[in-house]
């Protein structure tokens, strides 16, 4: 439970380093993240290196007992370099170039891009591997954003050919995996396939399915490139890449297989007006906090893509600049973000940024600090957040370093995965419909019922735990089937799971295609349901309305719950069960309280925006909403706070031991 905060001293001036570096320690701050967008300053002109300002810098750090996360400068190359090497930068879908002026302007396939990322970051590392102030590397910075992991330009089209060579080694085997006899769409070498844009209309599934794969396996190669090298000279230091809030245009799980932990960049207002999961009603009521379940929802996702490991690289700290509305936070707000990290197992949690930029892009964005250098209302929440760990620490009677022990899984599973989204946006059949928003709305109903929840790939072990959900996973793979078979807990299937193959193929024996041998039934026919055409459903298990998605199926087992026409909606019976359909809130909520009381879980139905995670025998609880909320767990200790919590209050309980019995 560590504070870090992102510094950029290359903005500023050097007399103001010393002073800036005794404000972190006073804050509490012990991580510093600093270098990621600084190759100009490294290299102005081709093979002329300013590394004074950066050692002096590292000097001053190391001095003040603050530990550096330095960042591969490599999401910024400078104007010289996209001079020198045109083809790198990105094409979007109409083919324009995605120029220089910004950020992330280049491709990842671009393999002259690749080389002078390796020279870059082979001489960082050569200097820095074994610097004494440097704890760990972050590579690159948020890959993917600003929409650019899909590329379309020269390099791209290669890339994308010799990845589908190594795929299906011959043509004949592509052009029936994508059903290219279907508008005469045949291909007769891998030289023919181009890229899936400009077509006349929808271009193939399976053609788009590969090409967001192929674009995914090239953010892995390119992180594993600076992976590779960091090894080398860096040993002994742990390697991070900070993820983004709702992005799924890569395979985080993959990209994390190469690294020591998974970070992310957390801003819970911008993406609480910019994205359309969220209804009028929530915006209001959360606009100053933060939808409850955006940063846990996350947390929980990015620590399964880290090996268990989780940093916050990233925390909104006031006021950003990018999204439609930017308003400030809640009094208390950083303090309620940075604890709900930290009850999710985080490690640390960095705010973005010290200090606020006066200039460019970013200039209306806060930091810790104001433009003028004094002290910003966050500031002060980091300092309690630093006290308050310190109490907690004491309260248990362990060094705050072995605060980082504390067990942080949970006892439910909800498997995301980022095949299955690709697969169902690329054909949604209702514009309504996201796999995104319904995985989330899903954790949201166990997070309102009390339940700790780990988000969990497709490929992870799940025995163990004694609840299993599958939102949606569109192809279960003969690996998967077999093991959800043998699975003993509590297992929830959710629509539209295995409706299509591994080539984005209706399985022949129809959905839920080998899942059938689970649960016995068949997917007839669906109904994609706009936003305002919402069905009623009732049964056994609670009552409400579904939308959106709605399976007409057969099946002989157990209706929980079924449609207004009488069929069915929620079937199953023991351990497995079966959703055919998106179900509002209400009806979810009610039928996973079952489930939940099925596996020996005990669901609590929280007051409106308060939130609960457990660690271990701790319990921590948040109220995000306006008002005061009361919660109080049984059998429990307040080591921090108490039963009332106040809007943006926090609260951790300590459960209590049980006596032993005669």
């Amino acid at each position: 439970m560590k504070l870090g905060v992102c510094y950029y001293p290359e903005h500023w001036p050097r007399e103001r380093w010393v002073q800036d570096a005794q404000a972190m320690q006073k804050i509490g701050i012990e991580y510093v993240r600093i270098g990621e967008f600084s190759w100009s300053t490294i290299e102005a002109e081709p093979e002329v290196f300013n590394w004074r300002w950066l050692d002096e810098s590292l000097a001053v750090l190391h001095e003040h007992g603050l530990k550096v996360i330095l960042g591969t400068p490599t999401a910024t190359p400078p104007k010289w370099l996209v001079d020198k090497h045109p083809s790198m930068l990105a094409k979007d879908e109409q083919g324009r170039v995605r120029g220089f002026g910004s950020r992330r302007h280049y491709t990842f396939a671009s393999l002259e891009y690749r080389e002078e990322c390796r020279r870059m970051v082979t001489m960082m590392a050569e200097r820095y591997g074994q610097h004494p102030a440097i704890v760990s590397w972050q590579t690159d910075n948020e890959f993917g954003c600003h929409d650019t992991i899909l590329s379309y330009g020269d390099a791209d089209l290669r890339a994308f050919r010799f990845w589908l060579a190594e795929k299906y080694q011959n043509i004949d085997a592509l052009n029936k995996a994508w059903g290219n006899v279907f508008w005469s769409m045949d291909y007769r070498s891998f030289d023919e396939v181009e890229l899936p844009n400009l077509t006349v209309t929808e271009a193939n599934p399976s053609h788009r399915l590969d090409f967001q794969r192929c674009c995914s396996d090239q953010v892995v190669a390119y992180n594993r490139l600076q992976v590779d090298i960091l090894r080398q000279y860096a040993s002994g230091r742990d390697l991070v890449h900070n993820y983004m809030g709702f992005f799924t245009a890569f395979d985080h799980h993959k990209v994390g297989e190469d690294l020591d932990v998974a970070s992310w960049d957390t801003y819970p207002l911008g993406f609480l007006d910019q994205e359309d999961i969220y209804t009028a009603t929530e915006k209001h009521e959360y606009l100053r906090t933060g939808h409850p379940d955006f940063g846990a929802f996350h947390h929980d996702l990015y620590r399964g893509c880290g090996k268990g490991r989780l940093w916050i690289m990233e925390q909104q700290p006031g006021p950003v600049n990018w999204a439609p509305h930017n308003p400030s936070p809640a009094d208390g707000a950083v303090r309620l973000w940075t604890w709900e990290a930290f009850s999710h197992g985080a490690e640390m949690v960095s705010y973005f940024r010290w200090r606020q930029a006066p200039f460019a892009q970013e200039q209306m964005h806060a930091g810790l600090l104001r433009p003028n250098g004094e002290y910003a209302e966050a500031a002060a929440e980091a300092e309690q957040v630093a006290t308050e760990v310190k109490r907690l620490a004491s309260e248990l009677g362990v060094d705050v370093d072995a605060l980082v022990s504390l067990p942080s899984a949970g006892s439910v599973a909800l498997m995301f995965d980022y095949d299955a989204c690709w697969s169902l946006d690329i054909q949604p059949q209702s514009k309504a419909y996201r796999y995104l928003f319904w995985c989330y709305r899903m954790y949201e109903a166990l997070r309102e019922l009390g339940l700790s929840v780990d988000i969990i790939s497709s490929k992870a072990e799940f025995d163990h735990y004694q609840m299993l959900v599958l939102p949606a996973q569109s192809y279960v793979s003969p690996e998967l089937t077999s093991r959800l078979e043998s699975y003993k807990g509590v297992l929830l299937v959710g629509p539209r799971s295995g409706s299509k193959t591994e080539s984005y193929q209706i399985p022949e024996n129809l959905p839920p295609g080998p899942l059938a041998k689970l649960l016995p039934l068949t997917v007839e026919r669906v109904d994609a349901l706009p936003e305002h055409m919402p069905l009623h459903v009732n049964g056994l298990w609670g009552e409400g309305m579904l939308k959106h998605w709605h399976e007409q199926f057969k099946t002989e087992l157990p209706v929980l719950l079924q449609d207004s026409t009488g069929d069915p909606v929620l079937v199953g019976s023991g351990q497995r069960y079966y959703l055919g359909s998106c179900v509002d809130n209400k009806v979810l909520k009610a039928s996973l309280s079952r489930l939940a009381e099925k596996a020996n879980l005990a669901p609590y139905f929280l007051p409106k925006g308060i939130r609960i995670r457990q660690r271990g025998d701790l319990i921590f609880a948040f109220n995000y909403s306006s008002i005061p909320q009361i919660f109080r767990p049984t059998k429990a200790l307040p080591l921090i706070g108490g039963a009332k919590l106040a809007s943006c209050g926090v609260a951790v309980w300590k459960k209590e031991q049980e006596k032993n019995k005669k």
